[in-house]
């Protein structure tokens, strides 16, 4: 079976307290699939997990998340047959795209389906959640509400085909270093998210694009300099509006025109080489 894992980015993040029993920080985020997706190839064998990827610096053990997934998908429902995972990675990894989160949600679902086990959505974001917060939200995908530390999701009317450049520069941040250094004190200025639903519920994408906003930012930006650079280049270069994706080091802008989209790729492609021209799905 093949699947398709698709990367996200957040259109809003607030950071609205901490979780009495863990310390987990809890979140109301706006989540949306774009067109930036894994290939995930699952096939049936006799026993065991076997996984390869055409990334070098991707583990292929208990580390990566999808082989993790389906580890425990075999375990929650006693499948004795194994399987075997080759993952073509298309999304840059430590990125804040939930490249590994969405990895192991295609597992989870590959496997319902492959292995008959009929599980609903629901299930499977109860099982996925264990295995990190994004996992829920991946395996409903599209538009939508996180709550929690992420894992109660809703879904929003779509806020389809909206036009995107990326950038990732060259390194990754570390999600559990960026929330360690988030404090909440500093945080004056929260995302207005209801306003933000409803411009989407309304297709506004120039109040979405002027209004969205990531309390991570106020830690990822004040320790990479360039991230303030992207952005403005990308505002410079015709993009509405700018963000980081959840932790970072990922930003993407939203256009109105693709001809100034493809100016910008064009542009950022010179200094950046993760760098993509995609839409909202």
């Amino acid at each position: 079976m093949k699947i398709k894992a698709y990367a996200k980015i957040n259109i809003s993040l607030d950071i609205i307290g901490k979780r009495e029993t863990d310390g987990y920080h809890l979140l109301r985020m706006i989540m949306q699939n774009i067109d930036l997706y894994d290939e995930i190839d699952i096939n049936k064998q006799e026993s065991g997990i076997t996984l390869t990827c055409n990334k070098s610096y991707v583990p292929t053990d208990i580390k990566n998340l999808a082989y993790k997934a389906a580890l425990l998908f075999k375990e929650r429902y006693d499948i004795k047959e194994g399987v075997n995972i080759n993952i073509t990675k298309n999304i840059p990894v430590s990125a804040g795209l939930a490249g590994g989160s969405t990895d192991g949600a295609a597992v989870l679902v590959a496997m319902n389906k492959l292995f008959n086990v009929n599980a609903s959505d629901e299930e499977l974001m109860e099982l996925g959640v264990s295995l990190g917060a994004d996992i829920p939200y991946c395996i409903k995908g599209g538009t939508a509400l996180c709550e929690g530390i992420g894992e109660e999701v809703t879904s929003l009317k779509p806020f389809k085909d909206k036009i995107i450049v990326l950038v990732k520069p060259g390194f990754g941040v570390s999600t559990k270093e960026v929330y360690k250094s988030f404090d909440m004190d500093k945080a004056r200025i929260h995302p207005r998210t209801e306003e933000l639903i409803t411009a989407m519920a309304n297709d506004d994408l120039e109040y979405v694009a002027n209004n969205m906003k990531n309390l991570l930012e106020n830690v990822t930006l004040r320790k990479h300099k360039v991230l303030i650079k992207i952005k403005e280049d990308m505002i410079r270069l015709g993009a509405i509006g700018s963000m980081m994706s959840g932790s970072g080091p990922s930003v993407f802008a939203f256009f109105d025109d693709m001809l100034k989209a493809q100016r910008c790729f064009e542009k950022m492609k010179e200094n950046y080489k993760e760098v993509f021209l995609t839409r909202t799905i």
